[in-house]
């Protein structure tokens, strides 16, 4: 059961703020700031949804689809509010029609306001009415389960190339082969991963690919991305002009809408027509290339991270897999598992240090010094010098 603080004044206490409004949350978040009530059109709001929303400080949320269908137990509401963030679902509202960008709203309970009207009315989410939802949505996840194995089995058989490996994949300058490939997508608990991988990274050099925004999610930890892949739809024009190798992922039938933006801001690239997800073929490339182990980064490895992505019977994952088998790891696993140990840079600045205490120690005493100037004398007459 996911416990959180009781309510407080604080829940229904007045807020104010500048309209942000966005149809695809994942933009949306790139430009909040914490003077802003984002205003989103998103149902069943998923773990890395809430946690963008979080980093970027924005005080509350209007949701125009309810936050939770209750199709499985989605946790992302509950971090919202669990945060201090105020989020009220008000379905069926037209505030995309009603209001403007940087429009002052004041939202009080379940009632929002512009210039002192009444523009919607909705629900308060509070932190004690989501957990109480969130263990009725457990005890409900068996019908999720069934959905999706239904939906899995449903795809298998369109997909079933994935497993087979009749994918046609572009020829790459990037060399994979007994090469360890670090995948970044950015899905829960990206960022927490890649810190904790960055001894691994230094140790290693593992290639490293981002997937769409998991490119940017490698360049704000210091680092430069080898690859980029996906339909390129997240990732910013800075990461595309990193020097990466970039590849579009296509529809299966050749159609390549990310190549349009690449080609209006004049970067090169390669286009791989296959079904599944962005991530999946991500691993695939680097499978079939030979790769020796593959670590991802904030791929989905749970049934509640398959729900989340809400994306029917999520077979390509599952296919890809199977496929690849033993060489891919969780990047979870790598940080338990990797041990550093002493470099040998590490090794030298220890060297360094004990000669650098030693030759202090020698200065300071006048015994030690006396030793060491006949040490020194024996070593002249045996050399002749």
């Amino acid at each position: 059961m996911l416990r959180g603080a009781p309510d407080t004044e604080l829940a229904v206490t007045p807020i104010r703020g500048r309209a942000r409004l966005g149809r695809r949350t994942k933009d949306l978040v790139k430009r909040l700031t914490p003077e802003d009530i984002a205003v989103i059109d998103h149902a069943d709001l998923d773990r890395v949804v809430a946690e963008d929303l979080i980093v970027s400080g924005v005080k509350g949320i209007i949701n125009l689809s309810p936050s939770s269908t209750d199709r499985y137990p989605n946790a992302g509401p509950l971090l919202l509010v669990r945060a201090g963030i105020m989020l009220v679902d008000a379905p069926g509202a037209d505030l995309f029609d009603a209001l403007s960008d940087g429009d002052e709203l004041v939202i009080a309970g379940g009632i929002v306001r512009a210039g002192g009207e009444v523009v919607a009315r909705g629900e308060h989410l509070t932190a004690t009415r989501l957990e109480e939802r969130h263990v009725e949505q457990r005890t409900r996840i068996d019908r999720a389960i069934a959905d999706f194995a239904a939906n899995t089995a449903a795809h298998v058989r369109e997909e079933g190339d994935l497993l087979a490996g009749d994918i046609e994949l572009p020829r790459t300058r990037t060399r994979f082969r007994d090469r360890h490939v670090l995948i970044v997508v950015r899905g829960t608990t990206y960022r927490r991963d890649l810190r904790t991988l960055r001894a691994y990274i230094h140790d290693v050099r593992p290639l490293l690919v981002g997937v769409d925004g998991g490119a940017d999610a490698i360049l704000e930890e210091g680092l430069t991305p080898d690859v980029i892949l996906g339909d390129m739809d997240s990732a910013t024009d800075e990461a595309l002009r990193c020097g990466a190798e970039v590849i579009v992922h296509a529809y299966s039938d050749g159609r390549a809408p990310g190549s349009e933006r690449l080609d209006d801001i004049g970067v090169e690239h390669l286009v791989a027509p296959a079904i599944g997800t962005s991530q999946d073929v991500a691993m695939l490339l680097a499978f079939e290339n030979g790769a020796q182990l593959i670590v991802s980064v904030g791929a989905q490895f749970n049934l509640l991270e398959f729900l989340d992505k809400n994306r029917a019977g999520m077979s390509s994952t599952f296919l890809t897999r199977l496929r690849i088998g033993e060489i891919l790891v969780d990047a979870k696993g790598v940080s338990r598992l990797y041990n550093p140990g002493v470099s040998n840079r590490m090794m030298l600045v220890f060297a360094c240090v004990a000669a650098l205490l030693t030759v202090i120690v020698v200065l300071i005493s006048a015994p030690l010094r006396e030793l060491a100037d006949l040490i020194w004398l024996k070593i002249e007459v045996l050399l002749g010098l």
